[in-house]
Formats: structure tokens, C-alpha cells, sequence
């Protein structure tokens, strides 16, 4: 999303990323990989489950984790475009995502 940013200007659009990580964390991540959206925690653990992106147990035994995963909501508050990846490493469809927005 962030070498693509300037794609989605223009389009009324609102990127956010969320995660379990504190808001501290994610204030020197943003910051490290230059992000021009907002990253919000879930520290709590509420979004993640409820959106179905959630491991309960991950890797090495850790508990908690948000998998990566992809919404677009739309202007009434549908989801119009899921994707929730399975595996950490892999990343969302981006032209979906694209086509969705548009």
C-alpha cells in the first residue's frame, strides 16, 4: 500500500493498517517504513477476531496474532472485498483490492 499510495488519492479512500501491536510500536514502525496512512492497534484483540483475521496459536507457540489480511468497506459500511491470508508471508491481491476501491 505504501508504494502505491498515490494511487488511491483522489478517490475518497481511507487506508488503515491494523494490528495486534501496542500503538507505541506501531508509531516507530510507521515511521521507520515511511507509511503515509494511519496505523491502528488492536491491542486489545477485539478487530482481529471479529474480522476472521486472527491466529489463535501462532508460529513458535505465540498467542494472539492478527493475520495479514485485506478489507475494503464501503460508504454504507459493507465489506465489498475480503481477503484473510493464511500464510504471514504472503501478500493481499493489491489489483483487487485496486478494482474494489475503484
Amino acid at each position: 500500500m505504501r508504494d502505491n499510495f498515490g494511487y488511491y488519492e483522489g478517490l475518497a479512500a481511507v487506508i488503515l493498517g491494523i494490528s495486534v501491536d501496542s500503538p507505541y510500536t506501531l508509531l516507530k514502525f510507521k515511521q521507520e517504513f515511511n507509511y503515509q496512512f494511519e496505523l491502528l492497534s488492536d491491542f486489545n484483540k477485539e478487530a482481529s477476531p471479529a474480522y476472521g483475521a486472527f491466529y489463535d496459536v501462532f508460529n513458535l507457540g505465540l498467542k494472539g496474532v492478527s493475520k495479514r489480511a485485506a478489507f475494503v468497506i464501503d460508504e454504507a459500511q459493507n465489506i465489498i472485498y475480503a481477503e484473510v491470508l493464511e500464510k504471514a508471508g504472503d501478500l493481499p491481491d493489491f489489483d483487487a483490492i485496486a478494482a474494489a476501491v475503484k
